[in-house]
């Protein structure tokens, strides 16, 4: 069997190889492939590898170390492919800061995926991801493509016109929720113990959790109600209990940025740097001082990665930088600081490990007054979810999971809108629900009716999103323009004139596919009377 990571020089890459090698699910994976479109990060991260590979080994942890091989090709990597990861960051960190401080120059929230910065990102992201999905369709039809490339709803829902079924979205935050409700409880819900039911519906990184059933009760309004129990759920501090409970629902962390956004946008500009530059620099540090001990001969002298053949991805287009999922994804007040290689102990692996746990403890900081607690920082993030999907998917062995999929089927598009996830929206319309997994497929459970204001923050958000797609695919500088001005963290013509502009002066792709300029019906900046 062989995997393909896209992004394989990224920071979370090794996590993926530790978990198939120790058979965390018992598949065995006989080759990992990864692709990235910078060589230097790739060969670091195939050395980091190595010496986990090595520690595994010692530890007598290895199941099966699968052959590890790098490229900086596409075609290569992804051909007779049985499964691709997707995780690319178009324009590295150092994008991300611009996404970021375009928006807080206007007054508006500089997050990766939340607000204006989202958008922008999946401007100059959702053209190389459907350049992949047409790659994968030419040289690797059977495979299955897990997409954990940012805004990975509207990424999915891009590729999904390419592949069909056969491409899922995945994020570990809301299986993260689920889990802290499970604690409580002492079940796994996830796995559907003493009958368990949850319903959780949304869009990525805006979805609800509304009834957590077990032994054919529902147990949330319980849990809303008891204020010890709510402390030791994430979300509600993030959030506020009493909000919560006034909703009658959990909601995703990523909530915060919309119930809270002036907060958000204070605490971001209040801090030194943004999590876009807080990680840009981080990563600088990280694979200068992991070439530096690599190069000192700290690291492990052998490797299984194949030669670099310099070769540009398909097209040039800059796949690669792969992000660090949702624990990417927020401002930080961290230093960034790693440790030097100058120490003779230190090797690529030493400092990976420490760079991983200030990144994961550091994330989302801007929404808490406290350190992020050790039961939140660790436990099984997106490579964990990723795997069991995998295993699901080849062996038939049936898993239940919160994904990103389609409305409905892509071979039933046609069928009455009363079939749909939720009838109300569009049937390509990808949501984040909880599913089943085998060998057949992935297949959404039944939720219960959508209330008409969660409705609307997902029409809307969506709505926005889908003019970004138009606009990647035809160029329309109009069509980036209605869809930055409609954003709901956005909601004005004037300002989303201004961002569009501050965008195509900072993102070269986007110059690009916009050829220049701003929208031809951008308003004024004042008012006419």
């Amino acid at each position: 069997m062989k995997l393909t990571i896209l992004g394989g020089g990224g920071f979370r890459v090794p996590l993926v190889y530790e978990a198939v090698a120790t058979g965390a699910t018992g598949l065995q994976v006989d080759e990992i492939a990864l692709q990235d479109v910078d060589p230097d990060r790739l060969r670091t991260i195939a050395e980091v590898i190595e010496g986990l590979r090595a520690q595994l080994e010692a530890d007598g942890r290895i199941s099966h170390a699968p052959r590890l091989v790098a490229t900086t090709d596409l075609r290569d990597a992804v051909t007779a492919a049985d499964f691709v990861f997707s995780a690319v960051r178009v324009g590295g960190a150092e994008a991300r800061t611009v996404d970021e401080r375009v928006a807080l120059g206007l007054g508006l929230l500089g997050q990766e995926t939340i607000g204006p910065g989202g958008l922008a990102y999946a401007l100059r992201t959702l053209p190389v991801a459907l350049d992949i999905a047409r790659t994968v369709a030419e040289v690797a039809p059977a495979a299955w493509v897990i997409n954990f490339t940012n805004p990975a709803g509207i990424v999915t829902e891009a590729m999904r016109g390419v592949l069909g079924d056969r491409v899922v979205g995945i994020c570990d935050t809301p299986i993260g929720l689920v889990r802290r409700v499970g604690r409580l409880l002492a079940v796994d819900l996830v796995a559907g113990e003493r009958s368990a039911e949850v319903d959780y519906v949304g869009l990525n990184h805006l979805g609800w959790l509304r009834s957590v059933t077990v032994d054919g009760t529902d147990r949330l309004p319980d849990l809303l109600a008891d204020d010890a129990a709510l402390e030791e759920i994430e979300e509600a501090r993030l959030i506020g209990k009493d909000w919560v409970r006034a909703d009658g629902a959990l909601p995703n962390e990523y909530l915060y940025y919309y119930l809270h956004t002036a907060s958000a946008i204070d605490r971001i500009t209040g801090s030194a740097t943004t999590r876009g530059e807080f990680l840009a620099k981080q990563q600088g540090d990280f694979y200068l001082a992991a070439g530096s001990a690599d190069a000192a001969g700290n690291a492990p002298t052998s490797t299984s990665a194949a030669p670099f053949d310099g070769a540009p991805s398909t097209g040039g287009a800059p796949y690669g930088d792969a992000p660090s999922a949702d624990a990417d994804s927020a401002a930080s007040t961290g230093t960034g600081a790693v440790p030097s290689a100058d120490a003779c102990c230190t090797s690529p692996l030493d400092l990976w490990r420490e760079t991983l746990h200030e990144r994961e403890a550091t994330y989302m900081a801007e929404s808490r007054d406290e350190e992020r607690r050790e039961e939140d920082v660790a436990g099984g993030g997106y490579q964990e979810v990723a795997l069991r999907l995998m295993t699901a998917l080849a062996t038939g062995r049936r898993e239940r999971m919160i994904l990103d999929v389609g409305n409905i089927g892509a071979d039933r598009q046609e069928a009455p809108a009363s079939e749909r996830i939720v009838p109300e929206l569009p049937a390509d319309a990808v949501l984040e629900v909880l599913c089943e997994v085998d060998g057949d497929g992935v297949h959404p459970l039944p939720i219960g009716p959508v209330e008409l204001g969660r409705l609307g923050m997902m029409s809307s958000l969506r709505a926005a999103e889908r003019k970004i797609l138009d606009a990647a695919t035809t160029g329309s500088r109009d069509a980036a323009w209605q869809g930055f001005s409609m954003h709901p963290l956005v909601s004005s013509p004037e300002l989303g004139a201004k961002l569009l502009e501050g965008y195509i002066a900072g993102h070269p792709q986007i110059a690009e596919l916009l050829d220049g300029g701003g929208p031809r019906g951008s308003a004024p900046s004042e008012p006419t009377r």
